[in-house]
């Protein structure tokens, strides 16, 4: 026969239980890991598009999704632009010629820039989640070759 005690302890502990299962899943993120996928981006001197680019570049991901950058070919990164990151977000910069993989959390748009080529017009960008483009993007200093790059990445992002 069961007391009210056994009943208080049984309900006490699948309280406690359920709880425990709350924050473990909020602590290690596993609902966002489980659906989050890896892009890859090639760096190269030479794709469909001509010389010195991303391939693809302009991709549209979920927050939590990674992207890993490929230095296909030699004397290449991938690095934030100032002034087209999400605010409040760090940017970041890869090393030339290593293979570099980073998540994207805040929903928003990132402008990247290989830093050897940015001269040359090697961007790319990346939109995350829902989000609008921000008009200040088309302001930023980019250099001659970049602009007409970006124009074309802005009219894909906008559709």
């Amino acid at each position: 026969m069961m007391t009210l005690t056994t009943l208080t302890n049984a309900a006490a502990t699948t309280r406690l239980f359920c709880a425990a299962a709350v924050i473990a899943v909020a602590f290690t993120g596993f609902p966002l890991q489980a659906s989050a996928e890896t892009f890859e981006v090639k760096m190269l001197s030479r794709g469909e598009k001509g010389p010195m680019v991303f391939e693809p570049d302009f991709l549209e991901i979920a927050p939590g999704d990674r992207v890993r950058f490929v230095p296909t070919h030699k004397s290449h990164n991938a690095a934030t632009i100032d002034g087209m990151i999400p605010e409040s977000v760090e940017g970041f910069k890869s090393r030339i010629n290593d293979e570099f993989e980073t998540g994207f959390e805040k929903p928003g748009f990132y402008g990247i820039k290989c830093s050897p080529h940015y001269g040359m017009g090697m961007v790319m960008l990346i939109k995350v989640g829902e989000a609008t483009l921000p008009q200040s993007y088309r302001t930023v200093d980019v250099p001659g070759r970049a602009k007409p790059r970006f124009e074309d990445l802005f009219e894909q992002a906008e559709k």
